[in-house]
């Protein structure tokens, strides 16, 4: 063992060794802890359970996960060295559309599209471009210092798991929970493809508001595209405008095209306040329209395609584009002295696909559709009981209000990268099996699943439900750690999807960090210029700085501000750091076990407070307060330790060998250095496992296992 530590520290020379060391030991295998077990090799440890949000497996990391990275990782080497069988489940995520949309892109830079590719072909280029990616993923996450154990390693198209998600699908069309209908859904025109909700979003837009004449009423609307298929009139019941008119009353009136014969309809869900009151609807291309069709057994047209053109309809404006129809539509209802006026400025939120930024063109296709209710029922009752709690505890009535609304879940997209869903067509037959049934004709269906149906079984799916070992130890898991802007997207869908599946919540605590942000609160993107590469500043300033920045001032829930500055701060103290490390070392050469100190008051008082900090730390890191915990380590270390107790102590250090007085202030120094680089570790691991080797207790401390690694250490008695 040497004591010498080199003038500066340099983690670049240090990080990688140290991450080898780690790996080569074992000991991301909660099975090959040391204190795991008992003297009988009986598993006697408390597991503890974090399954990895796995990151899509088609580039590089940025700084969202190495946020979740260092929040998990020091959650999982805390509860290490409290003896926990700590278990930190890695994995990647196949990504379905998200995939799909950067092959896109690559295929149009090589002059090529992948509906002109055979579906075999093209899958197989993903998957091979797809591991490529998740590979150099896999690195990088070693780069960062995650300690997760890669034996476990799990990713979303691994053969057992498309297998599982497949059951899962079979079994909830066995209980009635699965069906194909057709329903309203958002189609991306430029993809070609059903999308979840989060894969839309909404950008506010200025577009002109038309008022136009429908016999005797006046309506208002910012699409006359739509409106060739309009032939109902809706009103609120209670609107005294309208009372003369009795609900299913027939009008004839002149239309775009020509006469029509609308129906007057009553309905709750018209806004009286907006525009005139009335409005004609459009149930194939808008959701709102759809429902109230469906509530009064309503006719549904179809007026635009799937790639966005006006269909035989629309008369003369057929095969044209939505954009270029428009300003046409009016111009001719102007012309038949329709047009009763025009709002230029009208203000309103639209939905985009949330990749290409096109508009969403709502569409009916028939889809396969999950039933939520009754799964909505139980994931409501684990909360309200108190089974799951969430951190920060305010989400959990966001969680409820969410669910309570919650809608029939689409299933299905038309893309050729994901899950197949295990269901067979012949004309209007369709049937759901592993297997095709007997007969002729039988084609499986196309669509894939979201990716969120494979990804919301995940805690589960990865510990080998329902027989496997791992399930058995490690179910339900106790943390599952992501960004609060995906609560309703994937924490509640694991939450439903786990209770279905196996009877049991997925995780017993949901933390939720925020977005990240840069020093001027601004949202980091490209386009600003203002993004942090984690691999880049981890390379130029150690990782451990880095994780640092990401968890001082890191509240639950909230957003995280995260700077180059912040980052170089924390850089300067891993340097301060390793230099009380070397003056440390000068100091406190190996000392004699056992020896009782005689210490005096104020050394005592000096213990005390040390001894406070561990409480006061471990109190923080059970509740999971991270932040709170690493702003008082590094306030304590800098201007307390090194300010305070090693300039206190220096005159006792000067004097001669052998002074009683000297070796009670080598041991003082020795107690508050050891101590704190321990308590350091979770949030520091390079750094504090490099400086362990070095300090003199280091070879005989921990006699349990073949390496004296500090990730296993102890963590200090409170």
């Amino acid at each position: 063992m040497s004591t010498e530590l080199p003038p500066q520290y340099d983690p670049r020379l240090i990080e990688d060794s140290i991450y080898r060391q780690w790996e080569e030991s074992g000991y991301f295998n909660p099975d090959n802890l040391p204190r795991a077990r008992g003297r009988a090799g009986a598993r006697t440890a408390k597991p503890f359970t974090v399954i990895m949000p796995p990151p899509n497996a088609n580039g590089s990391l940025h700084i969202g996960h190495a946020v979740f990275v260092t929040i998990q990782d020091t959650m999982t080497r805390y509860k290490r060295m409290r003896g926990f069988r700590a278990l930190w489940l890695p994995g990647a995520d196949h990504a379905g559309f998200e995939t799909q949309v950067v092959y896109d892109k690559k295929l149009e830079k090589e002059g090529r599209s992948r509906f002109q590719i055979p579906r075999d072909r093209l899958y197989e280029e993903m998957f091979a471009f797809t591991l490529a990616n998740k590979k150099i993923m896999e690195g990088q996450l070693r780069r960062l210092g995650a300690s997760c154990d890669w034996s476990r390693e799990k990713f979303t198209l691994d053969p057992d798991i498309v297998q599982k998600v497949r059951e899962s699908f079979v079994e909830f069309h066995k209980k009635g929970l699965v069906y194909r209908g057709e329903r309203i859904i958002n189609w991306c025109v430029k993809h070609q493809t059903a999308l979840a909700d989060l894969e839309t979003s909404y950008i506010e837009k200025k577009d002109p508001l038309y008022y136009f004449k429908y016999g005797p009423f006046e309506i208002a609307t910012a699409r006359p595209e739509t409106k060739f298929g309009d032939k109902y009139i809706v009103v609120h019941p209670k609107d005294k405008r309208y009372a003369a008119y009795a609900h299913g009353q027939k009008i004839d009136l002149e239309w775009i095209n020509g006469p029509v014969r609308a129906t007057v309809i009553k309905d709750d869900a018209m806004d009286m306040a907006f525009g005139t009151g009335a409005m004609t609807i459009t149930p194939w291309h808008d959701a709102t329209d759809f429902e109230i069709a469906a509530r009064h057994n309503l006719d549904k047209e179809q007026v635009i395609d799937r790639t966005g053109r006006l269909l035989p309809l629309a008369g003369e404006f057929a095969g044209m584009k939505i954009a270029d129809a428009r300003p046409l539509i009016a111009e001719k209802l102007r012309a038949k002295g329709l047009l009763v006026r025009v709002e230029d400025a009208y203000d309103h939120k639209i939905a985009v696909c949330y990749k290409c930024k096109h508009p969403i063109e709502p569409q009916i296709l028939p889809q396969w559709f999950l039933s939520m209710k009754p799964l909505a029922k139980k994931a409501i009752e684990a909360a309200e009981k108190g089974k799951i709690t969430f951190a920060p505890a305010r989400f959990k009535k966001t969680y409820l209000q969410w669910l309570g609304g919650i809608r029939d879940w689409n299933l299905s997209q038309q893309i050729t990268w994901g899950i197949r869903i295990p269901a067979w067509l012949r004309g209007d037959e369709t049937h759901v099996g592993l297997a095709a049934p007997e007969g002729e004709g039988w084609r499986e269906d196309p669509d894939v699943f979201t990716t969120w149906f494979s990804s919301g079984q995940w805690p589960f799916l990865t510990l080998g439900f329902p027989d496997a070992k791992d399930y058995k130890a490690f179910y339900p898991t106790d943390v599952m750690e992501t960004g609060w802007d995906i609560l309703f997207f994937w924490v509640a869908r694991m939450v439903m999807l786990g209770i279905a599946r196996t009877g049991k919540i997925p995780f017993k605590t949901v933390y939720l960090h925020g977005l990240v942000r840069d020093q001027d609160r601004q949202k980091m993107s490209k386009s600003k210029g203002n993004v942090i590469d984690p691999l880049g500043v981890a390379e130029q300033y150690g990782t451990d700085a880095l994780r640092m920045a990401l968890i001082i001032g890191n509240l639950p829930g909230s957003d995280i501000i995260i700077s180059e500055d912040k980052i170089r701060g924390y850089r300067n103290f891993a340097n301060k750091i390793w230099n009380a490390t070397r003056f440390a070392l000068l100091h406190i050469p190996a000392l004699p076990r056992g020896k009782k100190m005689a210490y005096d008051a104020k050394d005592k008082a000096m213990l005390a407070r040390l001894k406070k900090l561990v409480r006061d730390t471990t109190r923080d890191m059970d509740a999971w307060k991270l932040h709170h915990a690493a702003e008082r380590l590094y306030h304590f270390f800098w201007h307390y330790y090194a300010d305070t107790v090693i300039e206190s102590l220096k005159p006792r250090l000067a004097l001669p060998d052998g002074s009683a007085d000297k070796e009670t202030a080598q041991s003082l120094l020795l107690e508050f250095h050891t101590t704190l680089v321990v308590l350091l570790h979770p949030f520091m691991p390079f750094i504090t496992e490099e400086i362990w080797r070095h300090l003199p207790q280091a070879a005989t401390e921990h006699k349990s296992g073949s390496r004296d690694l500090l990730i296993v250490q102890p963590w200090p008695a409170r």
